[in-house]
């Protein structure tokens, strides 16, 4: 599904992307920069992230809301084990890490069977549903956060979320980062081995063999918690400006 490069919307490249930060202040944490590296990592929520591909899936539904787990078509909730999402973002300034307020944070994913909501598939048609995507601002802390599931598989991908960062609205000019987070490969094991994931059957790809993990995806991984029936996790990544 995401190894194509058909987007709704333009996805802009890494040079852009910075160009844009540049012009608003901000540039992005990048592994190419050793020296930015070097400070964010000692100065804990400023991580170094790899950006990544938005895929042919991404909505802009303008749905502002924390639990993505809701279809607001129908009221119906998709099942799985629940995930508290958490994504930390941060401005490194003057060797100095703080949270970053007024951060549009999409994320969006597939169900327990792989279905993305809203798309045309060669596979399924869920145009008009709204499951599984939603977008948070960050608070005066930096933090946005969702209420969603463990996400499923489907053939010629790991398990993963989308999630996509830009600047506020009012902010001219303005910036965007997309990427995607991964799941250890025991976890996503247990997890799936369990309903309504099971009825899935075996997964098709794990994450050493996923190419667009290979690329980053190590620097991705989403450590996680247990919470109740679920699970918990935050991610944190800067900016730097």
């Amino acid at each position: 599904m995401d190894n194509d490069d058909r987007g709704r919307g333009h996805v802009l490249s890494r040079r852009e992307v910075v160009a844009l930060l540049g012009a608003a202040g901000y540039t992005l944490l990048s592994g190419h920069r050793a020296g930015a590296q070097n400070v964010a990592t000692s100065a804990s929520p400023c991580v170094v992230r790899p950006e990544q591909t938005e895929g042919p899936y991404f909505v802009d539904e303008l749905l502002h809301r924390t639990d993505l787990r809701t279809d607001p078509t129908d009221g119906s909730i998709k099942p799985g084990a629940p995930l508290d999402l958490t994504i930390q973002v941060s401005r490194l300034a003057d060797e100095r890490c703080q949270p970053l307020a007024g951060v549009h944070v999409d994320v969006w994913q597939c169900d327990h069977l792989g279905v993305y909501s809203d798309v045309q598939d060669p596979n399924f048609s869920s145009v008009g549903k709204k499951f599984l995507r939603g977008y948070q601002v960050t608070d005066d802390t930096g933090r946005a956060h969702f209420v969603t599931i463990y996400p499923g598989w489907y053939r010629g991908r790991t398990v993963h979320i989308h999630f996509k960062l830009r600047s506020p609205a009012t902010q001219r000019p303005g910036f965007e980062f997309t990427s995607q987070l991964y799941f250890d490969d025991a976890l996503t094991d247990r997890v799936l081995a369990t309903a309504p994931y099971a009825e899935r059957g075996s997964r098709s790809t794990r994450n050493s063999a996923d190419g667009i993990y290979r690329r980053g995806g190590n620097q991705l991984m989403l450590a996680v918690q247990p919470k109740g029936e679920g699970y918990a996790g935050t991610f944190e990544v800067a900016l730097q400006g």
